[in-house]
């Protein structure tokens, strides 16, 4: 499609996703000066369509950024007010008391939020300053500069047949241009792998580690009703077979976030993260609470969970990745929204600094530095070594020695200096004649249910006509490899019922199917996927989830 001849338009920055991070650094810009030109594009059909977060918000961010946020109306109306963490077996639970974890785990001044909610405000307060908008626009593309550099991206490209050619209607995008391209796609974004590949950003640090992370929204009973009240728990029914956890967090309205994150570093391939999840709602503490009640709205997302030893590289000529794109959560603490936003405003203000001595396309090397070396880098640092501790030791181990490197890090050392990840997350994936299958409950219906009537509740949506936004490297190394060697993890670890192999009625090989139209953009693919074989890219703009709340 390079012959396809565009419009171009001419910004100082360009930035792509309107999440916490780039919806951060297009305010800071602003602020800073009112006259740069700032674009931020977003492909879900509004911004905060396909956010998904937990989430305890830590405001330091919003702190730094906006410090009048509670005056301009900021949807941050739920304090946190208990904080309960459990171990849980089967069919009982041992409450893990607060008093012995470090300082940075105490959820004291932090806020249940949307954070969907929260970048819709966001974005208001962004056009307020002068900054465009447009959502409904997938960057399906990097434009490169004569010097290798990246001048701009592919905009709002529609109309492509499902063979790749251009249908009646077809639109063919614009060029946006900037001195400075920002991204902040989230996790494992498309364009950001880009980047990464083609400069090697990830040759000195570990590889980078995931989870994924579902979600559902829950209107409960009133008289179970404890607005901010925060539960964690980890344990049942995970066990050994992976690390991982739930969170449930009490908000306004009688509504309760239910959430579960499995460690995506699992060996066994026939683990059914979505079906751990609903498994987990049958506990008796769940289950009495969700009782009752009902399911208002599902989703999925993956997690960043490398931390500080995993963040490649941040800067290229010309570009910069924020946020979730280079990999912030603080695992231990479950929070990545604060510096997500941090490193929107450390970006901006480096790019206006660069802007303002004259120059443009080049590395922006004092945005990196604040990263790792500012509030970011500290956060980070303290607990670096819980996830590779979990990974290496499971579960009741993990917690005593990364209990114990939290603390001395709060005193400024650690013991156990900082520890290796290892594996690539697809390639922690074993063969299925090593593991054993595991039987998951029929879901009820009441408490519990099948993935794809949960998927409807992410309103996800994809034109049909369109070509499938999931690639095949080599289409027949699904069969040969996936199926085959590893009993066809595709069907189980996509959460939204993507994947499916079919076999033919006479027998034979089985044939395996994409449905595309049932993707809620979590990414998890592209990451789990053990021959790394299937890649994840942009549909076309306005596709995917529809997520209210989240």
């Amino acid at each position: 499609m390079t012959d396809i001849q565009r419009e171009a338009m001419e910004y100082d920055v360009v930035i792509v996703g309107a999440g916490p991070a780039g919806l951060s650094a297009a305010i800071r810009l602003k602020q800073l000066d009112a006259d740069l030109e700032v674009v931020v594009l977003e492909k879900g059909s509004e911004v905060g369509a396909h956010i998904l977060s937990g989430a305890v918000l830590d405001p330091c961010g919003l702190d730094a950024l906006i410090p009048d946020w509670k005056e301009k109306g900021a949807p941050l109306n739920v304090p946190v007010k208990e904080d309960h963490f459990y171990l849980l077996g089967e069919e009982g639970k041992v409450r893990v008391p607060n008093w012995p974890m470090p300082p940075l785990m105490n959820n004291h001044g932090n806020y249940i939020v949307s954070m969907g909610n929260v970048c819709r405000w966001m974005a208001e307060q962004a056009e307020a300053l002068g900054v465009e908008i447009f959502p409904g626009m997938a960057c399906s593309e990097l434009v490169w500069g004569d010097n290798g550099e990246v001048k701009g991206v592919v905009a709002g490209e529609f109309g492509l047949n499902a063979d790749g050619s251009q249908g009646e209607g077809y639109e063919p995008g614009m060029e946006l241009h900037g001195k400075y391209v920002f991204l902040s796609e989230g996790v494992r974004g498309s364009l950001s792998k880009q980047v990464i590949a083609k400069y090697g950003l990830d040759a000195d640090s570990e590889p980078q580690k995931f989870g994924l992370g579902m979600k559902e929204i829950w209107e409960i009973d009133p008289e179970k009703h404890r607005e901010g009240s925060v539960t964690h728990t980890m344990g049942w029914p995970l066990g050994k077979n992976a690390g991982g956890g739930s969170f449930i967090y009490h908000l306004e309205n009688n509504q309760v976030y239910v959430g579960f994150v499995v460690h995506l570093n699992y060996e066994n391939p026939h683990l059914y993260p979505y079906m751990e999840f609903q498994r987990f709602k049958h506990h008796p503490m769940v289950a009495e609470l969700l009782e009752g009640g009902k399911r208002v709205a599902y989703g999925a997302r993956a997690i960043t969970e490398g931390g500080y030893q995993s963040m490649p590289k941040m800067v290229a000529p010309g570009v910069a990745l924020l946020g979730c794109s280079v990999g912030m959560v603080n695992v231990p603490r479950i929070k990545g929204n604060h510096n997500a936003m941090l490193s929107g405003k450390a970006a901006a203000e480096a790019a206006h600094k660069a802007l303002q001595a004259g120059r443009a396309s080049d590395e922006l090397a004092d945005y990196e530095k604040e990263v790792r070396e500012g509030a970011i880098g500290q956060d980070l640092k303290k607990v670096r070594n819980v996830k590779p501790l979990w990974s290496k030791y499971g579960l009741t181990t993990s917690l005593a020695l990364g209990g114990l490197d939290m603390w001395t890090n709060t005193l400024g050392f650690s013991v156990l200096g900082t520890i290796k990840h290892g594996k690539s997350d697809a390639a922690a994936t074993g063969k299925a004649s090593e593991h054993a299958k595991i039987d998951y409950p029929r879901p009820d219906g009441k408490l519990s249910f099948d993935r794809l009537t949960n998927v409807s509740f992410a309103a996800t949506n994809h034109e049909e006509s369109q070509p499938a936004h999931l690639k095949l490297k080599e289409p027949e190394k699904q069969v040969e490899v996936d199926w085959k060697l590893y009993a066809g993890p595709s069907q189980r670890y996509c959460p939204a019922g993507v994947y499916e192999f079919v076999t033919p009625d006479e027998g034979g090989e089985p044939r395996f199917v994409i449905n595309f139209q049932n993707c809620v953009h979590c990414k998890t693919c592209d990451i789990k996927d053990p021959a790394q074989n299937i890649v994840w890219t942009t549909p076309q703009g306005g596709d995917g989830p529809n997520y209210p709340n989240m």
